[in-house]
């Protein structure tokens, strides 16, 4: 008898344990109306949560939480159950905290935190940014943007920053104004199973950026976004957090109107050792690229296993149909937002970084554009492998092509020009195996050669061919 009572005990407080480690919003006074501010409801439950030293806020089903921003703690996990959305408030005076500091023009922080750890994000509900309720007018393939002041007051739908083990899963993010999940400065996470879906109309409403961090994992991901699907990069603004390294990518199915995975065009530091694999790109405009623009250096990536499908899309975005991209030009200085905040301080005039040792592996290309790898001079990209590379060329879309895009950059951004199945130019050492060209039945009217190198150092092809589609 006394056995089992001392067993009813421990199950008990077990049991209540458990219950104390979770919060649910709504005891914390959330309405979930979809009318009311919750904001202060939520970051009631996320304080109470952290002070208890840690547990689950749970977002309960059912219903909708508007809210201003509100900011995440460490040991706390962001439950929002199936069923649930927190919703992002349409007034933009409550959006005052710019997302990259001092540099007060390019968005807002909807969710944030700093300096936290083992903090999540769970869940199979929804966090939905609102993005077009901070739009302008909208065009047939994008949105105006609105004129602002000083602040874009434009949220960031989650910005965190100097944070160490993350991890997020099962949710689905979407309708961001901006960049939807943008880690600075972080080291050990893990993004899988979510699901992100931005209007590909949106100008920059980029899905993941990884930016200055370390030792991530992003898997089994579906992204849909106006801008890049996931970017890697290293702004300016917060390069005192080092290196952007040791990243892997895979099983992600993506759609972009700018470039599914992207390496740049930001990146005054290093970017290196990344692996991007088994992946599926839809519809988009460039598949992968890298776009290095600024004084760091890119090295040492291997793309593998990847299905890319590219089409035109209007000058409005960067990109020409290309399934692979890399450039390496010095930034543009002719407009503000390209100079200002993204040169080295004091400096007038930017410079570029190398691109080396970078590796392309049993991928398949159909689409509109061809691989283009264009530098400065042959110093900026060098060592350069393909190996089973299929490129099939066809007309798909009534936009106009035979145009090669390097925009931003210090060089003509758009140049007119027969399109190649590969185009090399200005680089040092690329090997090309095992690959093709098939020319589609509704070739393009701008197709230029299978493959054409202008003051590349060195090049190796071996087994690389030609055809057309029904041949």
């Amino acid at each position: 008898m006394k056995l089992k009572l001392i067993l009813a005990i421990f199950l008990l407080s077990g049991f209540f344990a458990n219950a104390q480690s979770k919060f649910n919003i709504k005891t914390y006074g959330a309405v979930g109306n979809g009318k009311t501010n919750d904001a202060v409801a939520i970051q009631k439950a996320i304080d109470a949560c952290s002070k208890a030293g840690g547990g689950q806020v749970v977002v309960p089903a059912g219903h909708v939480y508007l809210s201003g921003p509100f900011n995440l703690k460490s040991f706390v996990e962001l439950r929002v159950e199936g069923g649930a959305k927190i919703l992002a408030s349409p007034d933009e005076k409550l959006y005052t905290e710019s997302a990259f500091g001092d540099n007060k023009g390019e968005g807002t922080v909807w969710i944030g935190g700093k300096d936290l750890q083992q903090v999540s994000i769970t869940g199979s509900g929804e966090i939905d940014g609102n993005g077009i309720s901070f739009m302008g007018e909208e065009l047939d393939d994008s949105y105006v943007l609105k004129p602002f002041n000083v602040v874009d007051p434009r949220p960031h739908l989650l910005t965190l920053i100097g944070c160490k083990k993350l991890n997020i899963d099962g949710v689905t993010f979407k309708n961001s104004a901006y960049w939807t999940v943008h880690l600075i400065g972080c080291d050990d996470v893990a993004i899988s199973n979510i699901t992100l879906l931005n209007s590909i109309k949106i100008r920059n409403s980029d899905g993941i950026d990884i930016d200055h961090s370390k030792n991530v994992r992003i898997t089994n991901c579906y992204i849909e976004s106006g801008d890049d699907c996931i970017c890697l990069k290293n702004r300016r603004e917060f390069e005192k957090y080092g290196p952007c390294e040791n990243i892997v990518i895979s099983n992600c199915t993506m759609t972009s109107s700018s470039c599914a995975i992207k390496i740049g065009s930001e990146n005054m530091d290093r970017i290196s050792k990344v692996l991007i694999n088994n992946c599926n790109i839809v519809n988009s405009n460039r598949g992968i690229g890298i776009q290095n623009r600024d004084e760091g250096t890119v090295s040492d990536v291997i793309f593998s296993n990847l299905v890319i499908e590219s089409k035109l899309f209007s000058d409005v975005w960067w990109g020409k149909a290309e399934p692979i991209y890399i450039t390496a030009y010095p930034r543009a200085t002719s407009n503000n937002k390209d100079a200002g905040w993204r040169l080295p301080k004091g400096e007038t005039k930017g410079r570029v970084g190398a691109v080396t040792n970078i590796y392309f592996s049993n991928i398949r290309c159909t689409g509109e554009g061809g691989v283009y790898i264009s530098g400065e001079n042959p110093e900026k990209i060098s060592n350069i492998y393909f190996d089973q590379v299929t490129v099939a060329m066809e007309k798909t879309t009534k936009q106009p092509g035979g145009v090669y895009d390097r925009r931003p950059s210090n060089v003509e951004g758009m140049v007119k020009s027969d399109i190649a199945g590969f185009y090399f130019e200005n680089t040092g050492y690329i090997s090309l195996q095992n690959s093709e060209v098939i020319w589609g039945k509704a070739k393009p009217s701008y197709a230029g050669k299978a493959l054409e190198t202008k003051d590349v150092t060195k090049i190796k092809s071996v087994n690389f061919t030609e055809r057309d589609a029904d041949k």
